[in-house]
């Protein structure tokens, strides 16, 4: 009975730390989509700051106004389209964080089963060596 409760709790423990693994892997690629998103809105500021209108000596012509402004229009849609992103992508990693703290959970729960019943084993392997009659030492007289 006992071998059988071994051998669930090791199946459980390979299970829940495949489980663990894969949710780590989660992790990892939510928090590399945060990175990516914010890196996507640090380029659309800095392209932003590259139009933005400055003073210059002599206007230029109407189209090319027109069009500044139009690009510059296009890039804060952007910028906020990746605000968008950024704030989704940072929900998606508090998600994963808090899908790895319960998988961690999980596992260590399995763990201290598996402590508590080689523990268990240990006592009854104790008991039973105190419950054995003692063997009598045989004595001889003397010769």
């Amino acid at each position: 009975m006992a071998d059988k409760h071994q051998k669930k709790l090791g199946r459980l423990l390979r299970v829940r730390t495949l489980q663990l693994d894969m949710v780590r892997a989660g992790e990892v690629a939510a928090q590399q989509k945060v990175n990516n998103e914010e890196a996507l809105c640090a380029r659309i500021a800095q392209l932003a700051q590259g139009v933005a209108p400055t003073p210059a000596p002599k206007p230029g012509s109407a189209t090319t106004l027109i069009a500044a402004a139009h690009y510059r229009e296009r890039l804060h849609q952007s910028a906020f389209a990746a605000e968008r992103r950024v704030a989704e992508a940072q929900r998606g990693l508090d998600t994963a964080r808090a899908a790895t703290r319960e998988a961690k959970r999980d596992q260590t729960a399995i763990e201290k089963l598996i402590e508590r019943a080689e523990a268990n084993a240990a006592r009854r392997a104790m008991r039973a060596l105190e419950d054995m009659p003692a063997i009598p030492k045989k004595r001889h007289d003397p010769c």
